[in-house]
């Protein structure tokens, strides 16, 4: 069976809903378009989040960042969308996408964007850093 690139996200049930714990998921071979070239740019994401009742399952997770690879976008955009996307389907208790672009033109592009659920504050202490 092959994977191919979609628009939609699945997910499963959190396990452990009643407690908190992190999910560190990272994609090494991100891709995008540069919008004004239409170079490739390609980066490391780095997606933390802390699930309330729902998990996003990681097939899915794969085959969505690959519609990516044919979309121009500024790294601003693109890491903003991606972190929408996610947390409107999970509804985390707290989300952080790190997207960190190769180098291009002599300079490094790193976009940080978080989600925090409102009213949430974590049971215990955990590095979110």
């Amino acid at each position: 069976m092959s994977s191919q690139a979609i628009d939609t996200l699945d997910t499963f049930d959190n396990p452990q809903a009643d407690r908190d714990f992190t999910i560190r998921i990272d994609i090494p071979e991100f891709t995008c378009l540069c919008p004004k070239t239409g170079q490739p740019d390609f980066a490391v994401l780095l997606i933390e989040y802390v699930p309330d009742k729902k998990c996003v399952e990681l097939k899915s997770l794969k085959n969505y960042v690959w519609k990516f690879r044919e979309v121009g976008a500024f790294h601003e955009a693109i890491t903003n969308e991606i972190l929408n996307d996610l947390a409107k389907i999970t509804s985390p208790r707290f989300m952080r996408l790190t997207a960190k672009f190769n180098v291009r033109g002599g300079i490094y592009t790193t976009v940080v964007v978080e989600h925090v659920k409102t009213g949430w504050q974590p049971q215990s202490v955990i590095n979110l850093a």
